[in-house]
């Protein structure tokens, strides 16, 4: 499931809090490149034109079929939540979010259910399609949900990684602006970044790790020094700061603790203006503990969507949640993180 989610779904994508009875759960809640066809020499271009011209990792119009696809099949997959068919156009940190929503998706309202399974379209697509000589086994398509039409449009990627089809592994949608503009070469293609360089404050693959400290302590430990505040930030700190609900509060305690992403790769490119933009992944469990002279005398019962993945009821209810985040880091100055999304995945 990669459009972006209506209803009941963008209330977890702006880190709703949920709680019922004796049960506080937080829930937390993809720009143009070249064809290889204007790579191609010609015999009368001068010699330096002919050393100079590359191909494409993939071309305009085969990535174009692939986000096709991806449509066409994610549709039918979302209609009937088919994880098996879903996994031959989707994996990565996105599958993960997506098994959840299949998972969950009985315990949702008749109208957001109804929402999920609409058929959707990516519109206004740009192609970010890197050099086949970068290294990188992956493209990126800048795009607009048919499903979103206000939105500030979202980042795909594919990835070919380990397999021989590409397959979505990362979508997030923008919500403090626009995507920002990717720098493109003289042929058309984008430049990707190295995820373990740091521009900056970080490097892209320390985002997650970092940013986890504002659930963890409200960012008092790093994250506050770390990261350039945005509205997507000051959201977590609050959520950081929100203890169990009025009617557990007093029984029990809640806390946040930084967790491994299922899938740790990280997708960065160069921007125009010389930053880098970066799709990482990104993890945490909430724990939701009775306090010590509590634990004999009551238990705690997990709410509807926790019981699916355990309904038993006991002093301690740990939820994973995996996520996926966009950020612009600046090699002057501090990242910037400008969309989180996150899916409980388990509940133990």
């Amino acid at each position: 499931m990669s459009r972006r989610p209506t209803g009941r779904s963008a209330r977890l994508r702006r880190l709703t809090t949920l709680a019922v009875g004796m049960t506080a759960a937080v829930t937390l809640t993809a720009c143009g490149g070249g064809s290889d066809e204007d790579a191609k020499d010609t015999d009368d271009a001068p010699a330096r034109s002919k050393e100079a011209a590359r191909q494409g990792l993939v071309t305009e119009q085969a990535a174009e079929k692939v986000v096709d696809t991806y449509e066409q099949v994610n549709n039918r997959a979302n209609a009937k939540r088919d994880e098996k068919l879903l996994g031959t156009v989707e994996a990565g940190q996105l599958h993960e979010q997506s098994k959840a929503d299949y998972t969950q998706w009985k315990t949702w309202s008749k109208k957001d259910q109804k929402e999920y399974a609409s058929s959707f379209r990516y519109t206004e697509r740009e192609y970010l399609i890197p050099a086949a000589d970068s290294g990188v086994t992956w493209f990126a398509v800048k795009t607009r949900a048919s499903a979103d039409p206000d939105g500030d449009g979202a980042l795909l990627v594919f990835d070919k990684e380990g397999g021989d089809t590409y397959r979505m592994t990362m979508a997030v949608y923008a919500d403090e602006g626009p995507i920002p503009e990717v720098a493109v070469d003289d042929q058309g293609f984008v430049t990707p970044a190295d995820p373990s360089k740091k521009v900056g404050a970080l490097a892209p693959d320390r985002l997650g790790e970092a940013y986890e400290d504002f659930f963890e302590t409200g960012g008092k430990e790093k994250a506050a020094g770390t990261f350039a505040p945005t509205d997507t930030s000051k959201t977590s700190v609050k959520i950081s700061k929100e203890g169990p609900d009025d009617d557990v509060k007093a029984y029990a305690t809640k806390k946040f603790f930084a967790a491994e992403p299922a899938h740790p790769k990280v997708y960065a490119l160069r921007l125009a203006d010389g930053k880098t933009l970066a799709v990482f992944p990104t993890a945490h469990t909430n724990e939701l503990m009775l306090k010590p002279r509590y634990m004999s005398g009551f238990d705690i019962t997990p709410t509807e969507e926790e019981s699916l993945y355990d309904g038993t009821k006991r002093d301690v209810v740990t939820d994973e949640f995996q996520g996926q985040g966009l950020a612009v880091l600046d090699p002057a100055g501090k990242p910037r993180v400008t969309a989180l999304e996150y899916r409980m995945v388990d509940s133990r």
